[in-house]
C-alpha cells in the first residue's frame, strides 16, 4: 500500500464501502468527498492500476458497465493501513 497515491487509497476505501460499485458510483462518492469533479481520465487509469496490482477485481455488469470489488489482498492491505493509522490517531 505504501506505493499507492492518496487517490488510489481513497478508491480502495470507496470500493470496500460499496457493494460492487460501478465506475460512476465510485466517481460520485469521490466527488462528494473531494467537493470537486473527478474526471474519467483520472478515475479509470487509477482503477486499472489497482487491478494490475491485484488489489481490486473488475467484473462486467453488461457490455458497457464494469463493477469493482476488493481482492483478499486488497482487504489485507486496507486492514494493515488502518492498523498503521491507529498507531498515530486516537479517537
Amino acid at each position: 500500500m505504501h506505493d499507492l497515491t492518496g487517490f488510489q487509497r481513497d478508491l480502495l476505501y470507496v470500493i470496500a464501502g460499496l457493494d460492487e460499485p460501478h465506475g460512476l458510483a465510485i466517481k460520485d462518492e469521490l466527488e462528494d468527498y473531494y467537493e470537486s469533479e473527478v474526471n474519467h481520465g483520472r478515475l479509470y487509469p487509477n482503477l486499472d492500476t489497482l487491478v494490475e496490482k491485484g488489489l481490486i477485481e473488475k467484473g462486467e455488469l453488461d457490455r458497457r458497465t464494469n463493477f469493482y470489488t476488493l481482492t483478499r489482498r486488497g482487504e489485507r492491505e486496507l486492514d494493515a493501513r488502518q492498523d498503521w493509522e491507529a498507531q498515530y490517531v486516537t479517537a
